[in-house]
């Protein structure tokens, strides 16, 4: 029994207890952080500022021809419980999903997490100076272009009038975080699965996060476009910091 315990630990905190501690208080504060910050940046000031900046958006995007976002949302709306399934996906995608795949990530390829972990610590960094210089009220917020609050109507709940204001911001919408989120965790995971299924899988998860974001009037496509700017940045930045220490923080593809 000791040596299946030893064993069973071993596997799950490849680094020890302390490591595995100090990881989760990395994590938590770092987002905790990048929360707090988003929605102290939250000026009623920069409303009238958000809102020309999402019109600037709808004005770009028509001049390109990719202004289809209310046909995205009318599209989930029309196919019996898709529209219900994005917002799902929505509230639990930047959560339980990313949490989820920090932990198998941290447990199962040990030796890649940190560089995941100092791409997320970088991300959310950059995002708040797009939140702060870029303040951009989402699509939810222009029902004069068909728009409708999909999330609000599946939970019951509107977010702007929740008890966590100080942990949100309605006008945090570029770069779109859920885009790069799922980049994040998709990517990394796509190169290091074994099986081609779940290979494909999370390389098309990003994808569906993408629908998603669109599908419940929460971001334009512009927005998603900035998330995956930003997590190249991070990335690159990471990729840096771990030629500095690539015994501790490179990327590893090998197998676990």
């Amino acid at each position: 029994m000791v040596g299946r315990a030893s064993s069973l630990s071993a596997r799950l905190l490849p680094n020890g207890p302390l490591d595995a501690l100090r990881q989760v208080l990395l994590v938590a504060l770092g987002y905790y952080a990048y929360r707090l910050t988003r929605g102290l940046v939250d000026d009623p000031t920069s409303a009238t500022v958000a809102y020309d900046h999402a019109r600037g958006i709808i004005s770009v995007e028509q001049s390109l021809h990719v202004f289809v976002e209310p046909h995205v949302q009318d599209f989930a709306e029309s196919v019996p419980g898709l529209d219900d399934f994005a917002s799902w996906m929505y509230v639990n995608a930047q959560s339980t999903v990313t949490l989820a795949a920090l932990i198998f990530l941290y447990v199962a390829h040990n030796r890649s997490f940190y560089f995941v972990r100092n791409m997320f610590m970088v991300a959310w960094a950059l995002a708040i100076v797009g939140y702060t210089v870029f303040p951009t009220a989402p699509p939810r917020f222009l029902p004069e272009w068909g728009f409708t609050d999909s999330v609000a109507q599946f939970t019951g709940v509107d977010a702007g009038s929740t008890a966590v204001n100080a942990l949100f911001n309605p006008y945090a919408a570029v770069p779109s975080m859920h885009v790069g989120f799922a980049l994040m965790v998709g990517v990394p995971l796509a190169r290091l699965s074994r099986h081609r299924v779940t290979r494909v899988a999370w390389s098309l998860y990003p994808v569906l996060v993408t629908f998603v974001i669109v599908a419940t009037a929460n971001h334009f496509l512009a927005d998603a476009v900035l998330g995956a700017v930003t997590v190249g940045a991070a990335a690159s930045t990471a990729a840096w910091l771990g030629r500095a220490r690539p015994s501790a923080w490179a990327f590893s593809s090998a197998r676990a």
